[in-house]
């Protein structure tokens, strides 16, 4: 089966690797990008804005350009990606979430859009980073009760929300199986005199530098002994793939709020 896609916010840096995927992927067909209206990349080669050569497919402006798309891949902002996402619900069309920084209200608009269209939402579209969410699951289960728990991020200096998306995913798995509430025990970075630690709390720490792509780690820490598990993203490309594999999964599924868990088969009961 071939899956048509077109990749929204498309001239930004993942988009331009979400291009090459697509292109590069025997399954998949690109049919389109779409950029801002008041982008300088209106009307310009998909493949030239990747680097990867002319394909004879310009971007557009406008979402009814996209029409032919089966799947939506989108990696914009909060506010588009909403916009976005009501139009696949008008046009029946699924959609792929890689954006970030969604409040909670937010995620409940997609979570009713999802009841009429098949949507991903997706903090982070790697397979290794999701991995990571079930051995963090595991982990949590078998040890988080009584050990510090703490976790750390790194990312580029562009990246506008803190702490990423994927950090706060992780200390949302690892509160879930512990039965804690993240909103009442996350504490987010330490100053002055903090007084001894509540061993309930699970902590975050952001760094924003350079060209980071992404690194996370989460410690599991106790008096003697700390397990660290890490995800370190040394190209987009992971990102961009893990997307591709989301897409042609989605494009065989009935409306429904999905997650790469999903995708992963990582809900399964075996594990």
């Amino acid at each position: 089966m071939i899956t048509n896609v077109a990749i929204l916010g498309c001239s930004g840096r993942m988009g331009r690797n979400l291009i090459t995927a697509a292109v590069d992927d025997p399954h998949l067909t690109l049919v389109g990008g779409g950029v801002r209206p008041s982008s300088s990349f209106v009307n310009f080669d998909l493949g030239e804005m990747a680097g990867i050569g002319p394909i004879g497919i310009l971007t557009t402006s406008t979402l009814a350009a996209l029409n032919t798309a089966d799947v939506l891949i989108d990696f914009t902002s909060v506010d588009a990606s909403l916009a976005n996402v009501q139009w696949c619900v008008e046009h029946q069309k699924a959609i792929v979430i890689g954006t970030t920084g969604f409040t909670e209200s937010q995620i409940q608009q997609l979570q009713q859009a999802a009841q009429h269209i098949p949507l991903i939402l997706a903090p982070n579209t790697s397979v290794g980073v999701n991995l990571l969410f079930k051995l963090l699951e595991i982990t949590a289960k078998a040890i988080g009760d009584y050990t510090d728990i703490e976790i750390s991020e790194a990312h580029h200096r562009f990246k506008q929300d803190a702490p990423s998306g994927t950090a706060l995913k992780m200390g949302q798995v690892i509160a879930d199986a512990l039965g804690r509430n993240l909103k009442d025990c996350a504490v987010y970075g330490r100053e002055g005199i903090t007084a001894q630690r509540d061993q309930k709390t699970i902590g975050f720490a952001t760094v924003r530098a350079g060209d980071i792509v992404g690194e996370h780690t989460v410690l599991f820490a106790d008096l003697g002994e700390r397990i660290e598990l890490t995800h370190k993203a040394s190209s987009r490309m992971t990102f961009a793939l893990g997307a591709m594999r989301a897409a042609k999964w989605l494009a065989l599924k009935p409306a429904g709020f999905y997650t790469m868990q999903d995708v992963l088969a990582l809900t399964s009961q075996e594990y």
